[in-house]
């Protein structure tokens, strides 16, 4: 695309309409853009690389205009990390879903459907063995790849992908929902209760509800609610390696990074972000809007908006003058008495 097309088509303004008719072919990050490509910069720690900058064209805020060489095409936007994706999106449709069948494939002989499935129409495909069982219906325009498994009873929505080695049990799938290869669905979630004999199981007959335009990352587990349903909201994106146990209410457009675990009952509001390796303990409530650093342990219930951190998680304020005060102890006390043998 030219350089005037991105502008247009990501929200831009384009700084020097004479510069509009180079063409972008990729993209690249800031430090090896070279010509062709599109890049874009966020942050003064890295404006050294913009005096050699070979790039094509550039998305940025307007206060790093001045620094970009004249020869490059300037994309301005007060959000230039969400003209890229935009951009790049353009760029590389193919690049937002899973490797997917070729226009041709259908339904391949070596796929497994069962008679009483129902695929909603011509559109929908399903690569070689992949299993359908009974029961199950799949909406049009949906992709079903290499050796997945969708359960009896299962529902999967419109233009889904639903990647190389998923397995959905007891699940409700929306429309436009992504799910990476290797994810787990509707499982039994960790229910068990102490008896005269050991652990004895508490019975596992809830659902996984996906709403509409949802991301699953890879080898993601989402367990099958107890006796209420498991529900991950509308929009909202998972990482790849998270844990979601039984009955968790995911709220709409959130966001959890990998290694993230979620107890079982846990109820998160919408817009909530957690931080890679962040653990949620059971039957919380955490508020719409809030957001937990990385490497927390959340142990109690989180407000709205809040933005906390740390092992228990607390207010991010609290938690930094802890981290303070005890590096303060832990170092300034060295430095001010020395060595044992100083």
């Amino acid at each position: 695309m030219t350089v005037s097309e991105l502008a247009i088509a990501c929200n831009a303004e384009l700084s020097d309409a004479a510069l509009g008719d180079q063409v972008v072919t990729g993209v690249a990050p800031l430090a090896r853009a070279a010509e062709g490509d599109l890049t874009f910069i966020t942050s003064r720690v890295h404006v050294d690389w913009l005096a050699d900058l070979q790039a094509t064209a550039i998305i940025c805020h307007p206060r790093f205009e001045a620094l970009v060489p004249s020869k490059c095409g300037v994309l301005l936007t007060s959000r230039p990390q969400l003209a890229f994706a935009v951009a790049a999106q353009i760029l590389y449709p193919d690049a937002m879903v899973p490797d997917t069948l070729d226009d041709q494939a259908t339904i391949s002989p070596d796929a497994v459907v069962h008679p009483t499935a129902h695929l909603e129409d011509e559109t929908v495909r399903v690569e070689a063995g992949a299993v359908i069982a009974e029961g199950a219906r799949i909406g049009s325009g949906t992709q079903i790849l290499a050796g997945a498994a969708v359960g009896r009873n299962c529902r999967v929505g419109r233009n889904c992908v639903i990647a190389a080695g998923v397995t959905l049990q007891h699940a409700l799938v929306g429309n436009r929902v992504i799910i990476h290869p290797g994810a787990r669905l509707g499982q039994d979630g960790f229910g068990y209760t102490p008896s005269d004999n050991g652990m004895a199981k508490i019975v596992q007959i809830g659902r996984v509800i996906v709403q509409d335009d949802v991301e699953i990352g890879a080898n993601t587990t989402i367990d099958r609610g107890a006796l209420d349903d498991t529900v991950i909201g509308e929009g909202s994106k998972i990482d790849n390696l998270v844990q979601i146990g039984h009955n968790v209410h995911l709220g709409r457009h959130c966001a959890i990074a990998s290694q993230v675990g979620i107890s079982g009952s846990v109820k998160i509001g919408n817009g909530v972000m957690l931080g890679g390796n962040v653990g949620v303990n059971g039957h919380l409530k955490i508020g719409d809007g809030a957001q937990i650093a990385g490497m927390s342990a959340v142990a109690g219930d989180v407000p709205a908006g809040a933005r906390w951190g740390g092992i228990p998680a607390r207010p991010m304020r609290a938690f930094l003058k802890d981290m303070a005060e005890m590096n303060a102890r832990a170092f300034g006390k060295k430095e001010k008495g020395g060595s044992a043998n100083g």
